[in-house]
């Protein structure tokens, strides 16, 4: 798993090196061993630069992709690297919004704000 993260890193974004700590390289591992190396690699990074940097806009070269985080999604059937500083989405509320728009007795949306 660790070999299609470099190879996306290098072939797709230019880059020179990943940089993982050893606990996301044991963690690839240990997925490996559990029979999910033959998944595909997501990578999730800024969209703004082929690098994890956000000022470097387009398609910088020599650059590294530190990778920070490694998540399995055993279901779907991929795995993603979370590389720089990004924001993944967050979970949902115990109880949604939805929850609380209705309409009144005149027919007006109420409790969207």
């Amino acid at each position: 798993l660790f070999e299609k993260i470099e190879q996306i890193a290098k072939r797709i974004y230019r880059a020179d090196d990943v940089l993982a700590d050893k606990s996301v390289r044991d963690q690839l591992r240990r997925w490996e061993a559990d029979g999910f190396g033959h998944l595909p690699v997501c990578m999730a990074k800024t969209q703004y630069s082929f690098s994890t940097d956000p000022a470097l806009r387009g398609a910088p070269t020599g650059h590294s992709v530190p990778v920070r985080e490694v998540r399995l999604s055993a279901g779907a059937g991929f795995v993603v690297a979370i590389c720089g500083e990004i924001m993944t989405m967050p979970g949902l509320p115990r109880v949604p919004s939805a929850n609380h728009i209705g309409l009144d007795g005149k027919g007006q949306i109420e409790g969207l704000f």
